[in-house]
């Protein structure tokens, strides 16, 4: 993917000028999680090289601010962990068009535009959905009722709406709450040596092995998927 001034890819001739606080200013308001901890820790994951001054204090380019942006958007919007986003963005410093691990392009302006809000109405509009099945989809846990809604919402109502014309309904879902939910407890109980460390730095780290760990999660369960349904051909 060719670079340009929104493109995450690296850009050796921007010449670096903000300081991490300047950073932190201008993500924050997208990001309020983000702290110098994270930025560091984001560095140290090779996901960003920032420049440094003669007495080593760190500077950041416009490109490093976008390429942060669009690795923060990943994981917020994407959930992937960021040993796939380091690998995405390798290939698009390479100049290659690299795609999500569901096999989907992202195009750096997409990603680096700020999450769209719908409300009720565009939600179910957009959706091709009615009134009744997002009421239903709330009711199983599979969507959660709020007064505007995001991306994420958007695509479960499509998938349901396409579900629903095969005859599956949202409570025939109901269990993939409950699923989602002894994960969720696999993923904490893993976390508990780091999150007993109650620093920023840990905190960071913690996200991020919850990250890998329900990638590793969706391998082994989408591989039981494919093997059961290679049994109905």
């Amino acid at each position: 993917m060719p670079a340009s001034s929104a493109s995450p890819a690296r850009q050796p001739g921007s010449s670096p000028q903000l300081s991490i606080g300047q950073v932190l200013a201008r993500l924050s308001p997208e990001f309020p999680d983000l702290s110098p901890s994270k930025l560091r820790f984001l560095e140290e994951r090779q996901l960003v090289s920032p420049a440094r001054t003669a007495s080593g204090y760190r500077k950041f380019s416009q490109a490093d601010v976008d390429r942060l942006r669009f690795v923060l958007s990943m994981q917020r919007d994407h959930y992937l962990p960021l040993k796939v986003i380091r690998g995405y963005l390798e290939e698009m410093d390479a100049g290659r068009e690299p795609v999500l691990p569901s096999g989907v392009p992202v195009s750096a302006p997409s990603m680096l535009a700020a999450e769209r809000r719908l409300s009720r109405e565009e939600l179910i509009r957009e959706a091709g959905a009615t009134t009744l099945l997002l009421q239903d989809a709330v009711s199983a846990s599979l969507i959660v009722a709020a007064d505007t809604y995001g991306e994420d919402a958007l695509t479960v109502l499509k998938s349901l709406v396409e579900l629903q014309r095969s005859g599956i309904e949202p409570r025939h879902l109901r269990g993939f709450r409950a699923a989602a939910e002894r994960e969720l407890g696999l993923i904490e109980s893993a976390l508990i040596p780091v999150a007993r460390r109650k620093d920023a730095s840990s905190r960071a780290k913690a996200a991020e092995l919850a990250r890998e760990i329900a990638g590793q999660l969706e391998v082994v369960r989408s591989s039981l998927i494919r093997s059961a349904l290679s049994r109905l051909q």
